[in-house]
């Protein structure tokens, strides 16, 4: 039987749209390899370096940036984000399907990346969330930011729900568990393309 390559699954959609959730779901049931990005922002109360992000310094991020070590980076916030090479191509050539979970501008700049790996394997989803209430009111759920922050996150959220047009899915959020089957239904259906199956 003929093996199939794996999938590359980006993940972008405004913070409290609930992609974060989505993606660590799919790979803590065992369907996918999470990439874990890495950032220069501080953790915040709970977090866990190597499993929620790889939290580097500035100085050790650029280091990394300057030996080519980034599929992608991007500064979000006033902090700097990136995705390691070795979080996703080592996974697809095995066969393992990768879903990253990453903004706008380095969902651009992996969608342009002329590594074959990469192109073969790409498929990307934007969600959306139902409403700019309800994404407020997701934003200010969390507890955890100031309401200037949150006015931050809200106008960043806006101008980044603008590109879901340059993606080929999109899935408007709705309850956890109808996000999730759609979301799964996706990664099915990729899993079935002719284009994935190995012929060598």
């Amino acid at each position: 039987m003929a093996a199939r390559t794996g999938i590359l699954l980006v993940v972008s959609g405004p913070s409290g749209s609930g992609k974060t959730t989505l993606c660590r779901k799919l790979a803590d049931s065992g369907e996918a390899h999470y990439s874990i990005s890495c950032t220069t922002r501080a953790p915040r109360i709970g977090e866990i370096n190597g499993q929620d992000y790889h939290f580097l310094t500035v100085a050790d991020f650029q280091a990394r940036l300057a030996a080519g070590l980034f599929l992608e980076h991007a500064t979000v916030h006033g902090n700097l984000y990136g995705s390691l090479k070795s979080e996703v191509i080592t996974y697809l050539q095995a066969g393992t399907d990768v879903v990253m979970d990453i903004d706008v501008q380095g969902a651009a700049q992996v969608r342009s990346c002329p590594d074959p790996d990469i192109r073969r394997a790409f498929t990307d989803l934007f969600v959306m969330p139902p409403s700019e209430l309800e994404l407020h009111t997701r934003l200010s759920g969390r507890g955890t930011d100031s309401p200037e922050i949150i006015a931050l996150r809200m106008s960043n959220a806006l101008e980044e729900m603008q590109h879901w047009s340059h993606y080929t899915y999109r899935l408007l959020s709705s309850s956890r568990e109808h996000d999730y089957s759609s979301f799964l239904a996706l990664v099915t259906a990729e899993r079935l393309r002719i284009s994935r199956i190995s012929r060598s």
